[in-house]
């Protein structure tokens, strides 16, 4: 007897899941892995001298986080909080960082392979961090490199611009004063 085809099964298929958000009036998802929590929005207290971007700082249980605006980011426009706008903590590699967004809309599995590459963009803004591109329910979704974006250079929350690396150079350079 001779064994009947296998078919693949769709629901066998790798899957993640997604934490899908609205700026603007577009629809982005990033890996829900990255998310540590969602807040209500909470005005930041601003930072003199960090990008317009930075909304500022918020304390989460005596920790200060750094938030973003990804809309303003993105060229955008500013954010306009509204009863929809929350700041989601994301964990990237040992730091927390919130973002500021317009709505969230689901948390959604979305099989790897439904995630299209994106078209080249050139030098765009953030056009680097877009993983692909994936539709859900006859909606677009742009899917972000979440992590990528926010350890980007130009963000200036990681590496030299991160405030122990300035106070440890600063300390070194008090002592060769002395």
């Amino acid at each position: 007897m001779s064994s009947p085809a296998s078919v693949p099964d769709p629901a066998a298929a790798p899957q993640s899941e997604f934490l899908a958000f609205m700026l603007a009036d577009e629809a982005y998802a990033i890996d829900i892995l990255a998310v540590r929590e969602i807040r209500a929005y909470e005005p930041a207290t601003r930072i003199a001298g960090a990008p317009a971007f930075v909304r500022g700082v918020i304390n989460l249980r005596g920790l200060i986080v750094p938030v973003v605006d990804l809309r303003q980011r993105f060229g955008l426009g500013r954010s306009e909080p509204g009863s929809g706008t929350v700041i989601v903590v994301l964990q990237v590699d040992d730091r927390l960082v919130g973002m500021l967004v317009d709505a969230l809309s689901d948390v959604i599995a979305l099989p790897v392979a439904q995630i299209r590459p994106a078209p080249e963009f050139g030098p765009a803004i953030g056009a680097q961090h877009v993983r692909g591109l994936a539709t859900v329910d006859e909606q677009m979704l742009i899917v972000l490199d979440i992590c990528a974006l926010m350890r980007a250079p130009d963000m200036g929350l990681f590496g030299e611009q991160d405030g122990s690396a300035r106070a440890e150079t600063a300390m070194t350079t008090n002592r060769g004063r002395s």
